[in-house]
């Protein structure tokens, strides 16, 4: 199922003038707090009435002012994960995860409880309540307690922003799953673009109510124009498959021929993945180094080099692990002789790549 946004709609402190087209899978709505994230995923819910816009999934119309077409939220078919699980506190944990789906009709049904409860390991947890849990738990329940509503899509408003880097390694597995076996479209909001990496199908980056951009995660994500943290959040998103686990700790990954390092991944070997590298864990040598500690150093040839506004720049190197960003000053882009077509070598320090920055691999990232 795919989904089409258009909305318009002046607020206060921000107005509203955004359109896309979204494929089916996890489409990631990312930009800086205020950018108009939570508007658009509060319209689609029909928690906001816009003044003009359409939105609909495949031939199912949420609203069309023009035709004056408007579902009430409660005949929507919305599944909505927020930042806290939002569990009812007096309800059991099954109690709790099949709330929604007694109100689902029953011919719409499509996920077994079975299933649901099998994939997001929630099974021993049944019997409990709420103020049992752990934040990590709690949100396997909300997401289950939306899957089992039989949504026709998920809204998932920063599901990870209240957890700590812990609890989001537990979580972000799960969505993968959801991701990649539940045919309901998700429509996720962040602004970490850790969860961008792993998880989009395609990223909708949001700036001042606007779309300035819309496409795979890998090019987005290489844009700080549009990243929250600028070019902090710059990286590049590579697609590995498991090649061996060593007995020292390292996992070693297949990426387009070349071998890359890092410390043990919970994968299977032949798993396929995708990978975050942020730019500025990534430095450039215009020699093959020697007699470092760094295990990771791809040749490529230079692709881009973007300056900013200060004293850095963004270097894009082509490799045949795939493009590789690396974030470094002017200076040593000039001290290099930098410049397209140049070759030169990447090299990755195998524990700068966290847990967070590697998840499971989509056809099209």
């Amino acid at each position: 199922m795919s989904l089409s946004v258009r909305l318009q709609h002046d607020l206060p402190d921000i107005s509203l003038d955004i359109s896309f087209e979204a494929p089916p899978g996890v489409t990631v709505l990312f930009g800086r707090s205020g950018a108009g994230k939570t508007t658009v995923v509060n319209a689609v819910a029909g928690l906001l009435r816009p003044s003009a816009g359409r939105v609909a999934i495949d031939d199912w119309e949420l609203f069309d002012t023009e035709r004056g077409l408007w579902l009430p939220p409660h005949k929507r078919r919305l599944g909505y994960i927020f930042q806290e699980g939002r569990l009812f506190p007096h309800l059991t944990v099954r109690q709790n995860l099949f709330f929604g789906r007694w109100f689902a009709p029953r011919r719409t049904r499509k996920e077994s409880p079975e299933k649901v409860i099998e994939m997001l390991g929630v099974g021993h947890l049944l019997d409990r309540r709420p103020a049992g849990l752990s934040g990590g738990e709690k949100q396997r329940v909300a997401i289950g307690r939306a899957l089992l509503a039989s949504p026709r899509l998920i809204l998932a408003d920063e599901p990870l922003a209240a957890l700590d880097d812990a609890r989001k390694s537990e979580i972000l597995p799960y969505f993968e799953r959801l991701r990649d076996e539940v045919s309901v479209p998700i429509l996720y909001v962040t602004h970490s673009a850790a969860e961008v990496a792993r998880l989009a199908t395609s990223v909708v980056a949001l700036q001042d109510g606007k779309a300035v951009r819309h496409g795979p995660a890998s090019e987005v994500l290489a844009d700080p124009s549009v990243a929250p943290a600028g070019v902090r959040s710059v990286g590049a998103v590579l697609q590995v498959r498991v090649a061996k686990h060593h007995e020292d700790g390292l996992t070693e990954l297949d990426a387009g021929g070349t071998s890359l390092f890092l410390p043990l991944i919970p994968h299977q070997i032949g798993a396929s993945l995708r990978i975050r590298i942020p730019a500025q864990e990534v430095i450039l040598s215009s020699k093959r180094p020697e007699g470092l500690s760094a295990l990771n150093m791809l040749e490529g040839t230079v692709e881009t080099i973007r300056a900013g506004d200060g004293p850095g720049a963004i270097v894009s190197i082509k490799t045949k692990a795939g493009s590789v960003l690396a974030r470094i000053t002017r200076r040593s882009v000039a001290s290099l002789g930098l410049e397209p077509g140049r070759v030169c070598y990447a090299v990755i320090k195998t524990v700068a790549l966290a847990p967070q920055d590697v998840g499971g691999r989509l056809g099209n990232y």
